[in-house]
């Protein structure tokens, strides 16, 4: 089993200076549907927050949350648990939490074979993110989290 420890990248979330001006959180059904819903909901929300659809930090922010809840459904599915996506605006960053209930799962480290069909999702989560890490959820499962950047 692999642990927090063993991944160099996966590191506890850094602490938070400021509480956060706003605050988003919502469980999903680990399906399709509710990671689709997710990604929908994200970019709503951060619409309604002053970060309209279709720029940089929308996109970025939304394809993180888009990666994170296809990696939730499809690599830590317990059946009949749910996943949960919390967003967090903070000065100059959007913070993207998603916690699992999978006691055992950690994400791969992003660096997938050149020519392989899967496994380049943490890839565009580090490409999108300022930074990004693992922290173990007690008594079980993990929180993925990302920090995007705003501009300005």
């Amino acid at each position: 089993m692999l642990t927090a420890m063993d991944l160099t990248h996966h590191t506890p979330a850094p602490p938070r200076p400021v509480p956060p001006t706003r605050d988003f959180e919502m469980c999903f059904t680990s399906t399709p549907r509710g990671a689709r819903l997710a990604r929908l909901l994200a970019a709503q929300r951060l619409d309604s927050w002053g970060i309209p659809y279709d720029t940089p930090a929308s996109t970025s922010a939304t394809a993180v949350v888009a990666e994170l809840a296809s990696n939730a459904i499809t690599h830590a599915l317990v059946p009949g648990r749910d996943f949960r996506l919390r967003l967090l605006l903070l000065p100059n960053t959007i913070r993207i939490e998603l916690t699992d209930t999978h006691p055992e799962w950690l994400p791969p480290t992003p660096s997938p074979a050149p020519l392989s069909e899967s496994g380049r999702g943490l890839t565009l989560v580090a490409y999108h993110a300022t930074r990004w890490g693992v922290t173990p959820c007690v008594p079980t499962g993990k929180m993925v989290w990302a920090d995007c950047a705003l501009p300005g």
